[in-house]
């Protein structure tokens, strides 16, 4: 009889952006037992991401998540501004916002730094691995991996295969996420990939519906929910994601497939009155702060 070593994840990992996805991302590395580094942008935004991951621990320490104190993953949490901390990483995930000339900025900052044999990933929901990757000096140790908000909770990741990205790069990268307690999909680079095509293209459909007053907010998630089993209806996930980072997909999405991914003008109306959903405390739904 032969046993299998269970799937481990990289030792040391960074994380580029400590926002919400940043942080989420940081917290399940933890959890499965990584050192890990946050960059921020500045001083007081390393601080809130700081707060913010150690109270999301917290929390999974209070659920039995783990055995492990909060006090342990304190210690194993760094969160600063300098992308020089990511020198000697296996892993870094970049999760700046969903913006191409943002993220290609950072991810050039991050390969620089980074040691020869170092993964570099992007959480990008919808930007093309390639056209990245193209920018990038080693688009062969390059690809996406695609958590879900919220990070803790989802047991999903889409690992993005480019057309450079080396085959034990993805094999790493699928133990990876099996590391975390999670279950990856692998995908080929098309723009939107698997999950964010489907959910943008059920979540725009459902904006034009409450647009048309067909029904209210909570009774179309309603009908997803009890009618076809969704955990969570298409426009509460919306305010999840965030209004904003779903129109920027859909905009992507347009570009490469055309009108049928067009954003909603209620939607485009709702990002520019800043309602982006629950990081603003309104969107579709009301949210307190949490």
């Amino acid at each position: 009889m032969t046993t299998t070593d269970p799937p481990r994840p990289p030792a040391r990992v960074g994380v580029l952006g400590g926002g919400r996805m940043g942080s989420g991302i940081a917290h399940a590395f933890l959890l499965a037992g990584s050192d890990v580094a946050v960059v921020e942008r500045d001083a007081e935004a390393a601080a809130s991401a700081r707060s913010r991951i150690l109270a999301s621990i917290e929390r999974s320490v209070a659920r039995g998540a783990t055995d492990a104190a909060a006090e342990a993953f304190a210690a194993a949490v760094h969160v600063g501004t300098d992308v020089g901390a990511f020198a000697g990483r296996t892993l870094v995930v970049e999760a700046l916002p969903e913006d191409r000339v943002i993220k290609l900025d950072g991810l050039r900052r991050v390969e620089d730094v980074l040691d020869g044999d170092a993964a570099l990933a992007t959480n990008t929901s919808s930007i093309s691995i390639d056209a990245l990757g193209l920018e990038l000096q080693h688009p062969e140790r390059f690809l996406g991996l695609h958590f879900f908000n919220p990070v803790p909770a989802s047991q999903l990741v889409e690992v993005v295969v480019g057309t450079s990205t080396r085959a034990d790069l993805v094999a790493r990268a699928e133990e990876w996420v099996a590391a975390l307690g999670k279950h990856a999909i692998v995908v080929r680079d098309t723009p939107g990939f698997a999950s964010s095509r489907l959910g943008v293209a059920l979540g725009l459909e459902a904006i034009r519906m409450l647009e048309e007053g067909i029904a209210s907010a909570a009774d179309i998630d309603r009908a997803m929910e009890l009618g076809y089993r969704h955990p969570v209806g298409p426009l509460r996930t919306t305010d999840i994601v965030g209004l904003d980072v779903r129109l920027g997909i859909a905009e992507e999405l347009e570009a490469a497939y055309g009108e049928r991914f067009a954003a909603p003008a209620l939607l485009r109306r709702m990002v520019a009155e800043g309602r982006l959903g629950r990081k603003s405390g309104s969107g579709f739904y009301e949210w307190s702060e949490e």
